[in-house]
C-alpha cells in the first residue's frame, strides 16, 4: 500500500493476530495440562485409596473397601476402576458391569483407551505389590475423556471471548495512536495548501521533533524558490523597460501610416504585458473574481475597425454571471489574442460563447475562415511558431501565450474544428 496509515495499521493487526493467537494456543496448551493433571491426579488418589483396601486372605488379593465416589456407581459412566492379581479379575467398580479393562502392561498415567460402549477414556494404570502376596497387581483407574473435553471448552470459550475483545480493543488503540500520530502530517498538508493558496508563504514548525528538519528543508526551498522568483522578475522587469525605449524611438522616427506601426504596437502591448507581470509580488489576490462578459465587451470595441472593415458580424453568447477566478489583465490578454486571431482569419463571421461549468467555465471562440489542420495545432501552441508564413505578420506568441496564461491558472487551451468551418478555440478556466 501507497499509505502510511495504511501500512501501520496493516502491520498492527498483523501483529495483533499473530500475538494473540500465540497467546490463546499458549494459555490453551497452560488450560489442558491443568485440566488433565487435575484428573490424573483425582485417579492417583483413587488409586492409593483402592491400594490401601488391598489385603490377602489365605493367599488370595481381596478388597477389603470399595470407593464410595457415586461417579463409579453409574453404568458405563466412563468412570471405572478394576483391581487384577496376576491377570485375574479381583474387583471392579459397578459402573463396569461385567465388563473388564485391558491394556498393555506396566505403569502409566495419561494413556488412553476405549470403554465398553466405544467412549475414549483416559486411564491411569500402576502395578504393586503387597505384603504377603507374590502376585503382581494391576490397578487400572479411567475417567470419561469427554468430560475432561468438556470442562476444558469451558474455560476455552471465554479465553477466546475475552481475547477477541482485547484484540479489538488493541485495534481500536492502535487505529487512535495511528491516526494522532499522522496529525501533524496532515497538519503539514494544512499547511502546504495555505502556502500554495497564498494564505502563507512559510510552514510553521510542527509539535513533533521528527518533522521539524523535514519542515524546516522545505521553508529553506520556499524561500529560495522565492528568491529566484524575485531575481527573475528583476531580470525580466530590466528586459522590458530596456526594450520599451528602442520601441518608442522607432515608433517616433516612423510614419504614422507606415506598415511597421502596427508590428511596435503590438510588441509594446506584449512587452508591457510581461512587465505587468514582472511588477506582480507574490501570489494573485484570493477570492478574486472578473466578470467575462464586459472583458469582452471591451475587447470587441477595442477590435471595432478591423471588424468593420472586413464586414464582419461578431455574435457573442455570455451569462451575466460568468466570472473568471484570476486578475482581469489576464483574462483580457486571453481573450484578446484568441479574438484577434479569429478577426484576422475569419471571412465574414465569428462567435463568441461563454458556458459555465460547475467550477470551471468554457470560452469559445469560432470563424470561419480556412481553419486549422489537426496535425498542425500543437505546433500552434509554441512560442515563437508561426503557420502563416504567407499571411499578415504576427510574432507567432499570441497562442503561446495564451496557453501559459491558462495553464498558470490550472485550465488550458484547446484547438478544434469549429461549427462555422474554420478555428475554434476553446479556453478552459476556473471559474
Amino acid at each position: 500500500m501507497r499509505s502510511i496509515r495504511g501500512r501501520l495499521l496493516i502491520l498492527a493487526a498483523v501483529w495483533l493476530s499473530v500475538a494473540l493467537l500465540a497467546a490463546f494456543l499458549f494459555i490453551s496448551q497452560l488450560l489442558e495440562s491443568f485440566v488433565t493433571d487435575r484428573f490424573d491426579a483425582e485417579a492417583a488418589a483413587i488409586s492409593d485409596a483402592l491400594t490401601a483396601s488391598l489385603e490377602v486372605d489365605d493367599s488370595r488379593v481381596e478388597l477389603d473397601d470399595a470407593p464410595s465416589d457415586p461417579r463409579f456407581l453409574l453404568p458405563l459412566s466412563g468412570w471405572y476402576w478394576q483391581i487384577a492379581a496376576d491377570g485375574r479379575v479381583v474387583a471392579r467398580s459397578d459402573s463396569l458391569l461385567d465388563g473388564r479393562l485391558d491394556g498393555p502392561a506396566g505403569d502409566f498415567v495419561g494413556g488412553h483407551g476405549t470403554g465398553a460402549d466405544g467412549a475414549e477414556l483416559r486411564v491411569l494404570r500402576r502395578e504393586v505389590t503387597i505384603p504377603d502376596s507374590a502376585s503382581r497387581i494391576a490397578i487400572t483407574v479411567t475417567a470419561p475423556q469427554a468430560r475432561i473435553d468438556d470442562n476444558l471448552h469451558q474455560i476455552i470459550r471465554p479465553l477466546a471471548i475475552a481475547l477477541a475483545i482485547l484484540g479489538l480493543g488493541l485495534a481500536v488503540a492502535s487505529l487512535l495512536q495511528v491516526t494522532m500520530g499522522l496529525r501533524s502530517l496532515d497538519r503539514l498538508r494544512a499547511d502546504l495548501a495555505a502556502v500554495r493558496a497564498g494564505h502563507a508563504h512559510r510552514l510553521t514548525l510542527p509539535d513533533v521533533s521528527e518533522l521539524r528538519p523535514l519542515t524546516g528543508e522545505i521553508n529553506a526551498s520556499l524561500d529560495q524558490n522565492a528568491n529566484l522568483l524575485a531575481r527573475s522578475r528583476q531580470h525580466l522587469g530590466n528586459l522590458a523597460h530596456s526594450l520599451k525605449t528602442p520601441l518608442s524611438a522607432l515608433s517616433n522616427e516612423l510614419p504614422g501610416d507606415h506598415h511597421g506601426q502596427a508590428l511596435i504596437t503590438r510588441m509594446d502591448r506584449l512587452i508591457g504585458w510581461h512587465l505587468r507581470r514582472a511588477r506582480s509580488a507574490g501570489p494573485r489576490e484570493l477570492g478574486q473574481r472578473v466578470p467575462v462578459r464586459p472583458v469582452i465587451d471591451d475587447i470587441l470595441l477595442v477590435l471595432r475597425w478591423p471588424v468593420h472593415d472586413k464586414g464582419m458580424t461578431v455574435q457573442t453568447d455570455c451569462p451575466d454571471h460568468a466570472g473568471f477566478a484570476g486578475e482581469r489583465q489576464d483574462l483580457e490578454e486571453m481573450i484578446g489574442n484568441l479574438t484577434e486571431n479569429a478577426v484576422k482569419w475569419g471571412k465574414s463571421r465569428v462567435v463568441i460563447s461563454v458556458t459555465p461549468a460547475g467550477n470551471h467555465l468554457d470560452i469559445r471562440i469560432e470563424d470561419d475562415g480556412p481553419g486549422m489542420a489537426e496535425t498542425d495545432a500543437p505546433r500552434a501552441l509554441i512560442r515563437g511558431a508561426r503557420l502563416d508564413e504567407q499571411g499578415p505578420t504576427g510574432s507567432g506568441l499570441g497562442l503561446a501565450i495564451v496557453a501559459d496564461l491558462a495553464a498558470l491558472h490550472g485550465g488550458e487551451l484547446r484547438l478544434e474544428r469549429a461549427r462555422l468551418g474554420g478555428l475554434a478555440a476553446v479556453l478552459r478556466l476556473p471559474a
